[in-house]
């Protein structure tokens, strides 16, 4: 059974509540009741839906309902075969990183290119269920064409606050596509956030940004798509970019809802990684601080990390900090693009904001943290084609000339439809 808890007062909402911030103006969680004598049953029933081509269960999400959302009617599930990414081994990226075992998760296969997948087929099936047809979200990107393609997948109407300027041209023209309706905002993702968590609710319109506690529901998905293909037994660490956070939100509560079932033996600890540019968690949790100070202009490449005010801090501190003895590092532009281009030489690709899990990764073997003989996980968040202006700005190996990027459509797109986005609206 899942219900919505307030982490601040302990109120209760049911499963099927459209709130997700408190009367007392706390967030809502979700607590899932389980035991442990269902973790051998669910196993058994998690191996059985792998044989399943379509349907509900041929997700990657899905596959865990029971772990995500119990009480969702199956015929509320709006899904795309989410999910199923591969998880690869790369010898070069190995010695790169400096541990011992490295894999790969490359959620960049996800139908929409993103992680964002995972959560946003939860948040539009749990809207779906309980009657609505209108969903909302601000966006650096990825939250943008993936709530464009679910919406447009259930028949409904996807919006989308993007700051003029700050999104990958790809992206942008992603979400169009799908028949999102791009509605600009000054001030870029974190001033979108704020305005949606104070009138979503008033408007009518379902929210589809993480503060939905179904979206980290939905990316719990990701690790436990990953402790199967890993037949049960973890790695030491688990590395992943740190933007809004909920994806170490997602991991931190997972792992720990795996280890307290019994699933897995060992907990992992997760490196939480952001870019120089933007790193208010980072920096809160190296000055031992309670409370996070915002970067007003974050700066950096990696445009998925451009967050100043990263939404789900607290739960990412109490799950993935605390909950597994968890650690946080910043790293530059200049490596970020580095590891992008290793990765995009091994065959795998991705896009800026995913390779800061390499770096941070080898940024940490460095400063010892990290120890040679440990094991590793990394997560790319985001697909190599989301971001193609950053190509042509990647830096050349050493003895390595950089390639010429012959002339593409794509900044004159870009221009057009930024100009289309600063026009009157409709």
């Amino acid at each position: 059974m899942a219900t919505l808890f307030c982490m601040d007062c302990g109120q209760e909402e049911a499963w099927n509540s459209s709130r997700f911030r408190c009367a007392c103006g706390g967030t809502f969680d979700i607590r899932q009741t389980l035991h442990r004598d269902d973790a051998e049953r669910l196993k058994r029933l998690f191996d059985e839906r792998l044989r399943h081509r379509t349907g509900v269960y041929a997700s990657g999400v899905w596959r865990y309902k029971e772990l995500i959302a119990p009480e969702l009617p199956e015929e509320a599930v709006i899904t795309r075969g989410e999910g199923n990414t591969g998880l690869y081994e790369a010898e070069s990226l190995r010695r790169r990183a400096g541990v011992r075992k490295l894999w790969i998760k490359a959620l960049g296969e996800n139908p929409s290119g993103s992680f964002k997948d995972h959560g946003m087929t939860a948040a539009v099936s749990h809207g779906t269920a309980i009657g609505k047809s209108r969903f909302i979200c601000a966006s650096t990107g990825n939250t943008a064409a993936s709530l464009a393609m679910y919406a447009s997948w259930a028949g409904a109407a996807g919006w989308i606050l993007v700051s003029p300027g700050e999104v990958a041209a790809n992206k942008l023209l992603q979400t169009l596509a799908y028949g999102g309706t791009v509605i600009p905002v000054e001030g870029g993702y974190d001033a979108g956030i704020r305005f949606l968590t104070d009138h979503a609710e008033p408007m009518g319109v379902y929210l589809c940004n993480s503060v939905n506690p179904w979206r980290i529901e939905g990316q719990k998905s990701i690790v436990y798509e990953l402790a199967h293909q890993l037949n049960w037994e973890m790695p030491d660490w688990l590395v992943l970019p740190g933007g809004a956070l909920s994806n170490a939100t997602a991991a931190g509560k997972a792992l720990a809802e795996l280890h307290t079932l019994g699933f897995i033996r060992k907990l992992p600890r997760i490196a939480i990684v952001q870019a120089e540019g933007a790193s208010p968690f980072h920096r809160m949790v190296e000055a031992g601080e309670r409370e996070l100070t915002s970067v007003t202009a974050p700066l950096t490449r990696a445009s998925a990390l451009r967050i100043g005010d990263p939404p789900n801090w607290r739960k990412a501190l109490a799950y993935a900090i605390q909950g597994t003895n968890g650690v946080t590092t910043a790293v530059t532009d200049e490596a970020i693009l580095a590891e992008k281009r290793a990765i995009d030489r091994a065959g795998i690709g991705c896009e800026p904001a995913s390779a800061a899990s390499l770096a941070g990764l080898a940024k940490l073997v460095r400063l010892g943290v990290i120890h040679p003989d440990e094991t590793a996980v990394c997560l790319l968040t985001g697909g190599l084609l989301k971001d193609t202006d950053a190509l042509a700005a990647l830096p050349a190996s050493a003895g390595e000339a950089a390639s010429p990027i012959p002339d593409s459509p794509v900044p004159l797109l870009a221009e057009a439809f930024a100009a289309w986005l600063t026009g009157p609206l409709a």
